[in-house]
């Protein structure tokens, strides 16, 4: 009995043996010659995927984008204040390239042309991992886009904040869009604080072009003064983005405290020479503004083209100096 025990536990032993090498070798081998990841090397995570809502619908994008391409110009602007320098971007309206503004950080941008009309052939060389347009342009070939790379819409290129929030998504940039507002937030109510009685004083944006002025109601600059306090006259508000004035003699619906005048004086196509045939009409020099030395020539592209934070920021440097401020 005694033999046949320690037979029966040596035969034990060797079996278990056995089986733990044959679980090592099936560990190392995995069935088809292949490694088993090590319990000390987690595999990579999968990126996570966000469900990013927008004009078009949802577009679902993944992880943090390396390739951005932006379709309008406040787009370019949001992405680069968020430090996301895009590789391919449309031309600006002014100053071809790129605004003098933001010139700076565009050095290696592919230039994609128009952006009522962007060079896909040249973006879809980019090979971009997102796309940003906005409705009002680019509704046409958004299927053509989405076909390319994720793509997200704006409703309007000149809602800056909404702009910057989609595009905070999209980018997997939430955190520094906050941030970046949180700034700003900061800007608005030391300028706020320190306006004091000259909030009082209403503002009037115009806008001359090749053969009419314009009197601006909405749009970037109006929703910038909007949020700092600036007050409008009344006979220039509204839902509409402005009126045309096509005569001389509707030169007294400009009449404001104070005069933002926005036209782009880099253009040659005629709008400079309105201009000064209009602010040489005697009621042109009745205007409050024009009589109290209160009209300003600003920078279109940042009051009116730029659309985008950095943009505002801008607005409000300039705002600054012409209410003789102290930042």
């Amino acid at each position: 009995m005694g033999r046949s025990r320690k037979s029966s536990l040596l035969l034990v032993a060797m079996l278990l043996i056995a089986s733990v090498m044959a679980g090592c070798q099936k560990q190392t081998q995995g069935g088809t010659g292949a490694a088993a990841p090590s319990p000390q090397m987690p595999a990579p995570e999968t990126p996570s995927v966000r469900s990013v809502k927008h004009a078009m619908g949802t577009t679902q994008v993944k992880g943090t984008p390396k390739k951005v391409v932006t379709l309008f110009q406040g787009a370019t602007d949001a992405a680069l204040a968020l430090k996301v320098k895009p590789v391919g971007a449309v031309e600006s309206w002014i100053e071809q390239p790129w605004y003098h503004y933001i010139r700076a950080q565009m050095e290696g941008v592919t230039n994609l042309g128009s952006e009522n009309q962007p060079d896909l052939e040249k973006l879809v060389a980019l090979q971009p991992d997102l796309i940003i347009g906005a409705k009002t342009r680019h509704e046409k070939i958004y299927p053509q886009l989405s076909a390319i790379a994720p793509t997200v819409m704006l409703d309007e290129v000149h809602i800056w904040k909404d702009t910057l929030k989609v595009s905070a998504e999209a980018m997997n940039k939430q955190a520094e869009a906050e941030q970046w507002l949180a700034d700003w937030s900061k800007k608005v109510a030391d300028f706020k604080s320190k306006m004091g009685d000259k909030l009082k004083l209403e503002a009037g944006i115009v806008d001359f072009r090749v053969d009419h002025a314009r009197i601006v109601y909405t749009g970037f600059s109006a929703l910038v003064l909007e949020e700092l306090g600036i007050p409008r006259p009344v006979s220039q508000r509204g839902t509409e983005w402005g009126i045309q004035l096509t005569s001389k003699e509707n030169i007294p619906q400009m009449d404001a405290d104070i005069i933002f005048d926005q036209t782009s004086m880099t253009r040659t196509d005629g709008r400079v020479e309105l201009r000064k045939s209009w602010s040489e009409h005697p009621l042109w020099k009745n205007l409050k503004a024009v009589q109290n030395n209160r009209v300003f020539i600003v920078d279109a592209a940042t009051w009116n083209n730029g659309s985008g934070p950095l943009a505002a920021v801008e607005m409000l440097n300039d705002l600054y100096e012409f209410y003789g401020l102290n930042k």
